[in-house]
């Protein structure tokens, strides 16, 4: 069964602006709504996947996007590993002992990139079902963090360039699903990693709509063929539908108001 962390959005909010979304939203989540939200998504996760739960702490509001925790080694090794991010943003550095204290806790080998690397986790290092690992750059991890990475996890990893501000991690524009398919927002991409997609996946791959993407379609969370996303076109739903995915939609528009949606508020552990 998969394996999800999460964090509950007591302190969320919108308190600063470090990507796009942010713009504008300062003070402008509804608190109670998002609470309901969060837990809608959470109950729906429950039913399909092992939840659980860190601890929220007060003046990280960002922290309920468990995704930008670090990395968590999916192959097969004697410890289970941890790679903990390490944030571009001050905002969000407050994070990163609270999350490494939660791994260590959890019997994990926590590991460090070189001081320098910025690296902000699975919102920017996502595994295909190969087992490939597949890293965002431009915005916010750097570029160099996949050497270090393949390195200490002994696997393989290909880079790809962000080239909007909007779609700034990787998660937010790239979504693996089971069996070799991938659903992805062309124009979040430089024409080098759309061309290195399209050799890796081929037909496989779903290109969502600009109108897709601004609702963070990409930004989904998938077990087995259940894919768990926000409000998405009908055109979509279809596409998905026809390579025997059962679509569930969770409303999570306060969290977009941070620049988050559904993969954002988990992390496969």
């Amino acid at each position: 069964m998969k394996r999800l962390l999460m964090c509950e959005p007591k302190f969320f909010e919108v308190s600063y602006v470090i990507n796009p979304w942010m713009e504008g939203s300062i003070g402008k989540v509804n608190k109670a709504l998002a609470k309901q939200q969060w837990e809608n998504l959470y109950n729906t996760l429950s039913k399909l996947a092992s939840v659980s739960l860190i601890e929220p702490v007060a003046g990280l509001p960002d922290m309920v996007f468990t995704a930008n925790a670090g990395l968590v080694q999916k192959r097969a090794s004697p410890k289970k590993q941890f790679i903990a991010s390490s944030f571009r943003y001050p905002e969000r550095q407050g994070e990163e002992k609270y999350f490494e204290e939660y791994f260590s806790s959890q019997g994990y080998e926590v590991l460090h990139l070189q001081q320098g690397t910025v690296f902000e986790g699975a919102g920017d290092a996502l595994f295909d079902t190969r087992g490939k690992l597949w890293m965002g750059s431009g915005f916010r991890s750097d570029p160099r963090a996949v050497k270090e990475i393949m390195a200490a996890l002994g696997i393989q990893a290909s880079v790809l360039e962000l080239i909007d501000p909007r779609w700034y991690h990787l998660d937010t524009a790239f979504c693996p699903l089971p069996e070799g398919q991938l659903v992805a927002y062309e124009k979040a991409f430089s024409e080098k990693s759309v061309e290195a997609l399209k050799q890796a996946f081929g037909n496989n791959i779903i290109w969502v709509s600009e109108p897709d993407a601004r609702n963070f379609a990409c930004n989904a969370v998938s077990v087995d063929q259940t894919v768990i996303l926000p409000k998405v076109s009908a055109e979509m739903k279809a596409a998905l539908a026809q390579r025997d995915f059962e679509v569930i939609e969770t409303d999570v528009s306060e969290f977009l108001k941070a620049g988050g949606a559904c993969k954002c508020l988990t992390l496969e552990i």
